[in-house]
């Protein structure tokens, strides 16, 4: 018998691509259950509500991104600009545009009001700019975390900037 940890690890991993796949607009609750190859009431045994269901899709969302990402990233720190162009060089490659797609929506949710999506995007942003605190070299911690938030803006604007078509702005920027 398969134990109820296991079973619910292996629904999130395929829940996981299906939102990859398809996105959070097909996230209602009967084809997330398909896609996990089981009945919506198995579904909520596992997880108590659909707020659940896609807070973990999303936090393994984020932390494959972040071992994606982190298997391209250097050995030692980085100053600001190097560390930026470097993640320019691997956060807009098309293995990971699905995951970039995915946070846009997110952001998208955030931005029209939805608290359960503009707290789990400042749980995740938040998660991401310790990440990338970790990955500078700076003069001092304070210098770190202006330089952590300026690369996270900096990323995210071009990311936003890649939505709507303006690779050729980024190309300039780094």
């Amino acid at each position: 018998m398969i134990k109820p940890d296991t079973k619910r690890a292996d629904i999130v991993e395929r829940l996981t691509a299906y939102v990859l796949a398809q996105g959070l607009s097909a996230s209602s609750l009967r084809p997330l259950a398909k896609a996990a190859g089981t009945s919506d009431r198995m579904l909520l045994y596992y997880f108590k509500d659909k707020a659940e269901i896609i807070t973990a899709v999303l936090e393994q969302i984020s932390a494959q991104l972040v071992e994606m990402i982190s298997a391209h990233t250097a050995a030692e720190p980085l100053p600001v600009d190097a560390l930026r162009r470097k993640l320019a060089g691997i956060v807009f490659e098309d293995a990971l545009w699905p995951y970039m797609r995915i946070w846009l929506d997110v952001a998208a949710r955030a931005a029209m009001g939805d608290p359960f999506y503009r707290a789990v995007g400042e749980q995740i942003g938040r998660g991401f700019l310790e990440w990338g605190k970790a990955q500078l070299q700076s003069d001092s911690e304070a210098q770190r975390d202006i330089d952590a938030a300026r690369l996270l803006v900096s990323i995210e604007g071009m990311l936003f900037l890649k939505s709507i078509g303006l690779d050729d702005i980024n190309a300039k920027a780094v």
